[in-house]
């Protein structure tokens, strides 16, 4: 599936034989061929669903492909029951309504006999039991059919996708003529769609993802190939469709009316190997700028049992009406199956992601809190806190839990009469626990409030390399902003100061002193500390010393060579040991200089090639699993900033500040100004931003169902409901997975609570409640009209790169591919007509932009690693995904490529750049005389073509000659035209709503730096070797239609 690269050998394709993921040993024989006249493709064994939608009368959807005279190549644009005809178009989709029927997004007509098109490299298929078989062909007009049914509510017609992909490709020319003169729509009526189903199904088992060990907890998943499977049982309501036809393979280049193709001078990285259209395929684009047409500033109703909620990509205002925020818990599917054999037939991931601190956005209610004493007590039997979802009982004496089944009693002080033939108690409205889906509970109980530890490396590198006095100046300035006297919180918090070479060196900083004490430590495998008052003082009293010791750090000589390095666990050990002594969480920042090496205790890096048990990069070392978890008992966050040029590979240093809820954070060289100014933006943001310590994080779910598995950067606790955390903000995002143990009662729904108890920053022990009510279904159609794929995407990302650390890369890309084609394929037999031809690609209304987000997935660098990619760089970016909420990791898996303006006026608004003004990610929309700009949480890039205006140069660059403007990392003039303080201003409002700080890259049409770009245009052929958009969806489709026969 994935093309060679240059570190990946491969031989000249010949016709049986495999490539890359292709299978040398395939088996060859009588082959059913989906699309008609084609040659014989050994493709994966993979299912892609079947998709159906209503019918729309939004007249926009006018025609933009012009009609063919040729009949041999007739497309022909279905119509719905209700025999209204459309025009032909690229795509046609269904409302957004929630009862929407799907999309037929692609479908193929009869072309030529004796085409020869390569086989598409894929895993191998087992033909067995199948013949062969074609289907008849179709006749260009037939009458309409008679059958008649209910019409969902008339709505915006699914338009064509160019409206919103702005400027042409910069290497293809507008053609008189569209690219495949077979496009032409005619009436036609679903009876005229052959059936061309034939053959027995190939086994379709394969097991899910379950990493045994490592990040997250999986301790096991039933197999898709269960017998249960086998024996599902459901119902479905009758399904009707509406689509075009489009024929994604060209006509022969010697066909006498074949017309100049678009793809001809497209960019090599942009061109399908099929000839498909990628401008007709489905864009996440339009996804997103249909969701947000439909919910940006608009208020969504969380309530119990509620409709798919916004995507996580849309600003949107959540009332919490009993059921909590998609931002806190947002479920993979909202509609859950009621049986488990359904939920295995689908292949749908059933899960959530949690981000217990999620906050609110201005317009929203701020969480309530009250105390403990004064809630209603929660489930005696399991534990689980009071919430809308218990079932009141016996008058308000009694309730039902959702969670166990089983009633507890109402202490005698908490009792309230019901009211009402549903039985809500009188006080329901003034009670926060029993009518909003999301509050908060303070404890009586205090713990030790946070503290603030500095640990700076002093040794001969770090002193002769200048850096230090920087550093230093920084921390006298972040201590300072802390100091302020409108900031009392953060005044009182006190603050320690260590140092280190070889040796350690301690500060007493108690106030009493004339002036700080340093106490020099030799002996650091059992460390003993000499004092322990004074190593951490209130920073509003100790501000002066501790100024006074960082200025006098940089004029510190250097007193040993640490020419060797020096080790990581030294002053990571010896800071744990004083947050331990002073019984206090807290967040440790160290400032790393020095060159890198593995300590005594760490795995040799030498083991991980000379060992015969198969390893992972991604696997931490023992010790660091063994630090972290002393770290997570003690609610200690590391936050590790290295300064080192120095790459390293087995003594990789994140694995601890990543696994307390810190960060890693990495510099070339913090003697350039962009280094630097990143550098304190990511200290600024490490301090600030909002923190717990101590968490403990449990799940409950209703007891027909059971957490099988949580997937994050944690470490695996004694189960998979419950997880311990060392540090938590309000960024990080968890995925759980669910399995079945009973059929579900279709009445009573699924809740899924999640209870987060956290030591706050002053010491405040308090629980945070969330719960989310789901209704359930025996339909499949049901299930897949409730799932969405940012939702699917991120859980899929979870899952693979914890399962990375145990199964090898490409058994999880192929599995993802797997995986995804089953779910399609499982909706094209059991939820589409049945006379949907095996021509036409059908996919889910909501699911429609899955294909580029998986593919995307598929072929990041962790999976899938090029020349450029280094083993540091892999699993900094391993960490921060599997850390990402689902709005992240979206626009990180497909990153919005904006177009900005070339000129504004002083007068005009309307022009300036905008989220909404977002293109498909390909080479295609590149216009070379515009402006674009890439948008990811871990990237930001400026696109400048090669016939940018003049003006435009001088406006932004102060510069007229295109040739003068430096590539690469550079950062934009401050400028005084209305053009630079609008796309500067635009570019910081950006940098806000990012994790980490960005480097912004200049990369120039045709210079050595557009491989930077190319990585970020998914939906192109990625320089590792990926394949394009529309190769991979050619891929899905062929392969679920193989599956079915």
């Amino acid at each position: 599936m994935d093309d060679p690269t240059g570190d990946q050998i491969q031989a000249h394709w010949q016709p049986g034989v495999g490539q890359n993921t292709w299978s040398p040993a395939s088996t060859h024989g009588p082959q059913y061929n989906p699309v008609p006249n084609l040659q014989h493709l050994n493709l994966t064994s993979d299912h892609l669903p079947a998709s159906e939608h209503h019918n729309q009368d939004n007249q926009k959807n006018d025609s933009i492909l012009a009609p063919s005279h040729d009949a041999h190549y007739d497309a022909l644009c279905r119509t719905s029951h209700t025999g209204r005809s459309y025009p032909a178009t690229a795509l046609h989709a269904s409302s957004t309504d929630q009862n929407a029927q799907p999309v037929h997004i692609l479908s193929t007509s009869p072309v030529s006999q004796g085409r020869n098109i390569p086989p598409p490299p894929s895993l191998p298929i087992s033909n067995r039991h199948t013949q062969s078989c074609r289907p008849p062909p179709m006749s260009p007009c037939a009458p309409c059919t008679s059958r008649k049914a209910a019409s969902p509510p008339v709505q915006p017609s699914y338009a064509h996708q160019g409206l919103f992909n702005g400027p042409k490709s910069p290497y293809q020319k507008e053609p008189a003529t569209p690219q495949h003169p077979m496009q032409q729509c005619v009436n036609q009526g679903p009876q005229s769609i052959p059936q061309t189903m034939c053959g027995r199904p190939p086994d379709l088992g394969s097991s899910p993802l379950s990493p045994p060990g490592g990040f997250g907890y999986d301790p096991g998943h039933t197999s898709p190939t269960s017998p249960v499977q086998q024996q599902a049982q459901w119902a479905s309501p009758t399904p009707h469709y509406s689509g075009v036809i489009y024929d994604p393979v060209p006509a022969p280049a010697d066909h006498p009316c074949r017309k100049p193709s678009e793809e001809e001078n497209m960019s090599p990285s942009s061109e399908s190997r099929y000839g498909l259209d990628p401008k007709l395929l489905p864009s996440a684009v339009l996804v997103m700028a249909e969701d947000r047409a439909e919910w940006e500033g608009k208020v969504f109703m969380s309530e119990p049992y509620s409709s798919l909620p916004p995507l996580a990509t849309t600003a949107c205002i959540v009332e919490d009406m009993g059921n909590a925020s998609p931002r806190a818990i947002r479920s993979t599917c909202y509609c859950v199956p009621c049986e488990g054999q359904t939920a295995l037939l689908s292949h749908l991931p059933l899960g959530a992601l949690i981000t217990p601190l999620a906050t609110e956005t201005p317009g929203e209610w701020s969480l309530p809190v009250c105390g403990e004493a004064e809630c209603v007590t929660g489930c005696a039997e399991c534990g689980a806190y009071m919430c809308p979802g218990m079932d009141w009982q016996d008058c308000g004496q009694r309730f039902l839990c959702p969670f166990c089944g089983k009633l507890s009693e109402v202490p005698w002080q908490y009792y309230q009469p019901t009211k009402g033939v549903d039985g809500v108690r009188v006080d329901r409205d003034k009670r926060p626990e029993l009518n909003m889906g999301s509050y908060e509970i303070l404890n009586s109980q205090k713990d030790e409030a946070a503290v603030l530890l500095l640990a700076v490396d002093v040794s001969a590198s770090a002193l002769r390399g200048g850096q230090l006095d920087f550093i230093t100046q920084q921390i006298q300035s972040l201590l300072a902003s802390l100091n302020r006297k409108d900031c009392d919180a953060q005044s009182d918090v006190r603050v320690g100061l260590m140092t280190y070479d070889s040796r350690l060196h301690l500060y007493d900083l108690s106030p009493a002193l004339f002036r700080p004490h340093m106490l020099v430590v030799t002996e650091t495998e059992d460390l003993q500390l000499p004092v322990r008052e004074g190593l951490l003082v209130a920073l509003k009293d100790c501000i002066d010393s501790l100024g006074s010791v960082l200025q006098r750090l940089p004029l510190l000589s250097p007193e040993c060579d640490d020419s060797s390095g020096v080790p990581l666990e030294m002053p990571l050990t010896a800071a744990l040991t004083i947050f331990q002594a002073m019984s206090c969480p807290g967040k440790l920042l160290m400032f790393h200089t020095a060159p890198l090496v593995e300590g005594a205790h760490t795995n040799c890096s030498s083991a991980f090639f000379g060992s015969n048990q198969p390893k992972s990069i991604f696997q931490p070392s023992e010790f660091a699993v063994s630090l972290a978890n002393d770290c997570i008992s003690q609610g200690c966050g590391v936050h590790l900033y290295l300064l080192s040029q120095q790459e390293v590979g087995g003594a990789w240093p994140g694995h601890v500040p990543y696994l307390t809820g810190g960060a890693l954070y990495t510099y070339s060289n913090l003697q350039g100004e962009m280094d630097r100014q990143r550098f304190s933006t990511d200290l600024q943001r490490s301090v600030e931003t909002e923190t717990v310590y101590k968490a403990q994080l449990k799940i409950h779910v209703s007891k027909d169902l059971r957490v099988s598995g949580c997937y994050g950067m944690v470490v695996p606790g004694p189960g998979p409901s419950q997880v311990a955390l060392a540090t938590l903000d309000w960024r990080t995002t968890l995925a759980v997975e669910l399995t079945h143990c009973r059929p579900l009662d279709e009445k009573r729904g699924v809740a899924i609570q999640v209870v987060l108890s956290y030591s706050s920053q002053r010491g405040e022990r308090r629980t945070r409640v969330h719960t989310l009510t789901l209704r359930c279904s025996r339909h499949l159609q049901d299930i897949f009209r409730h799932c969405q794929a940012q939702t699917l995407l991120t859980f899929y990302c979870k899952r693979t790169y914890c399962a990375a650390l145990q199964r090898p890369l490409h058994e999880l890309r192929e599995e993802l591919q797997s995986e995804v084609t089953k779910a399609l394929a499982c909706y094209r037999k059991h939820c589409s007509s049945a006379l949907v031809s095996a021509g036409q690609l059908v996919l889910p209304q909501y699911l429609r932009a899955l294909p580029v987000y998986i593919n995307s997935l598929r072929k990041s660098e962790v999976l899938l690693p090029g020349l450029q990619s280094s083993i540091p760089q892999r699993l900094q970016l391993w960490c921060q995904l599997l850390r990402m909420d689902a709005s992240s990791t979206a626009t990180h898996f497909y990153p919005l490529l904006l177009p900005l303006p070339l000129s504004i006026d002083d007068s005009s608004a309307a022009s300036s750049p905008n989220l909404a003004d977002a293109v498909r990610c390909s080479a295609a929309s590149l216009d070379p005389a515009g402006v674009y700009l890439v948008h990811g949480p871990l990237a930001l890039l400026l696109w400048l073509g090669s016939q940018v205006p003049v003006q435009t140069l001088v406006h932004l660059f102060n510069a007229s000659c295109f040739l003068s403007i430096p590539s690469g990392e550079t950062k934009l003039p401050i400028l005084d035209n209305p053009l630079s303080i609008h796309i500067r201003s635009f570019i910081d409002t950006l940098e806000d709503k990012v994790p980490y700080a960005r480097k912004l890259w200049v990369v120039k049409q045709g210079d050595s730096c557009e491989e930077a770009l190319q990585r970020q245009l998914v939906e192109d052929k990625s320089p590792n070797g990926g394949a394009s958009y529309s190769d991979f969806l050619y891929h899905l489709h062929v392969n679920s239609v193989r599956l079915l026969q």
